[in-house]
């Protein structure tokens, strides 16, 4: 699949030139004409004589990077005065900053924020520490913790290496929730040190968001640190990316007019998005599903299964099919990729029923291209932002926890999961609502409103259960 220019991969080029008419379009021309994607184009400096302008570039990565700036080189009269990565530059000095929401400015604050009056509030939280909720940054904080083992296309790159991914979730936190959050990166791949160490941190935060932290290990780290600890503990890999293919999964059962009974779905994938996003569909009432991983269909008897898998071939394929992705995809009305690029071809999607559901969300290449199946797929949704339908889990989270910080509950149930999907899910209005159109937009504050009101509906209705969202295997 051929890439696309991203801003995920843009350039800044400065350049200087005599102030001449035709010269800019020239500079244009030149980018278009390798593939640049132009975005905005500002002025430094200018005079009668010359003009300094800053020209920023969408590209596919760094070798087109190079490319665009020597064919902007190559223009006669033109000097690259500088040229930078645009997202290195975003992300110096850390995506992060601590703000003060009390001001110092004289004896008199001091002592009230810092020694001797803060031994007050200090006594009455060790008495009570539920009033932590009240006179501390916990009500309305989450931790982001991971080990950095399993980031989103990027593998175990560990927990420094991680740290940028996890200033970003913050930042996402921050901006459509309204929910602070502060990266936990702890160095271990021994699963005893990362659960204690993250039982241990609760003390600072409301809430935990466990994030790219490899399965199985995942489960039995979400698992044990919600029986340990008394605040929501919210693994984003598994529950988000399940919220959010369950909202996708009720508008487009609605657009397409099909049963959800009727529907037979595979999935490929049994990591940890996966196995939620499994146990999502089955609570929206799907018919049957096939999980697939490397080695193809999971099945009842396979020999050498892992717990989670186990716990798959009990609870899916009712035929008890065996075979490859591509064997058991056949006569399929929903594909779910959750694994890696260009594992599918057009061809391989027209063995589905006709008019299949497919969700593609390997990022950046999806499973199959978009483009090979457009003629033959009911709805095509991908995790990328530049295709309709993008599935992305900041649709969930940010509003989750902020209702669970409002409904000041110590868990996160599966009710509240379901109800976070269909609150997403309501977000896209009747009208609206078309094949290109199942899932809101990302940039969409106003989703974080309607999840947040649901979880909170939910936390409060003393009727409902209140199922854990960790597995037990």
């Amino acid at each position: 699949m051929k890439l696309s220019p991203s801003p995920g991969n843009s350039i800044a080029v400065v350049v200087h030139y005599n102030n001449e008419i035709g010269k800019l379009s020239e500079l244009t021309t030149a980018i278009a004409n390798v593939g640049g994607s132009i975005g905005i184009i500002d002025v430094v400096k200018s005079d009668s004589m010359h003009i300094t302008r800053s020209i920023v570039v969408d590209t596919t990565g760094d070798d087109h990077a190079k490319s665009i700036v020597q064919a902007v080189k190559a223009v006669a009269g033109v000097e690259v005065i500088d040229s930078y990565d645009c997202t290195f530059k975003l992300h110096e000095g850390g995506k992060l900053d601590v703000v003060s929401r009390c001001e110092i400015n004289n004896y008199a604050d001091l002592s009230m924020a810092y020694t001797p009056g803060v031994a007050r509030v200090c006594t009455a939280i060790q008495k009570d520490p539920s009033l932590s909720l009240d006179y501390t940054i916990r009500n309305n904080t989450v931790g982001i913790v991971t080990n950095g083992t399993a980031v989103l296309g990027l593998g175990n790159i560990g927990a420094v290496a991680s740290l940028p991914v996890m200033e970003g979730k913050a930042c996402l936190f921050k901006i459509f929730g309204g929910v602070n959050a502060f990266p936990v990166c702890i160095d271990t791949t021994d699963i005893e040190v990362l659960i204690e160490t993250t039982r241990a941190v609760s003390a600072t935060f409301g809430g935990i968001n466990l994030e790219d932290i490899a399965a199985p290990v995942c489960f039995e780290v979400e698992r044990r640190v919600s029986q340990t600890t008394d605040i929501p503990i919210f693994h984003d890999d598994q529950h988000g990316a399940a919220v959010v293919v369950g909202a996708a999964f009720i508008n487009a059962v609605k657009v397409t007019g099909k049963n959800p009974a009727d529907i037979k779905a595979v999935i490929c994938g049994a990591g940890a998005a996966g196995v939620a996003c499994t146990r999502a569909l089955k609570d929206l009432g799907i018919g049957d599903i096939i999980v697939c991983d490397k080695q193809g269909a999971i099945y009842r008897g396979c020999e050498g299964l892992i717990a989670s898998h186990a716990w798959l071939a009990e609870q899916t394929n009712k035929e008890n099919l065996k075979g490859t992705l591509q064997e058991v995809l056949k006569g399929s009305d929903l594909f779910l990729g959750l694994s890696a690029p260009n594992l599918l071809t057009g061809d391989d999607i027209r063995t589905m029923n006709p008019g299949p559901i497919v969700f593609s969300l390997a990022n950046p290449i999806p499973e199959v291209p978009p483009e090979a199946i457009m003629d033959y797929a009911s709805v095509v949704a991908t995790g990328r932002s530049d295709y309709p339908n993008q599935i992305n889990n900041v649709l969930c989270f940010p509003g989750l926890f902020r209702g669970v910080f409002e409904a000041r509950a110590n868990k996160i149930t599966r009710e509240m999961l379901s109800a976070a999907a269909r609150a997403i899910a309501s977000a896209v209005k009747p009208e609206e609502l078309s094949v290109e159109y199942i899932i809101p937009s990302a940039l969409n504050k106003t989703v974080c409103e309607k999840v947040a009101q649901a979880v909170v509906e939910v936390a409060k209705d003393p009727s409902l259960p209140q199922t854990p969202i960790y597995f037990e295997f």
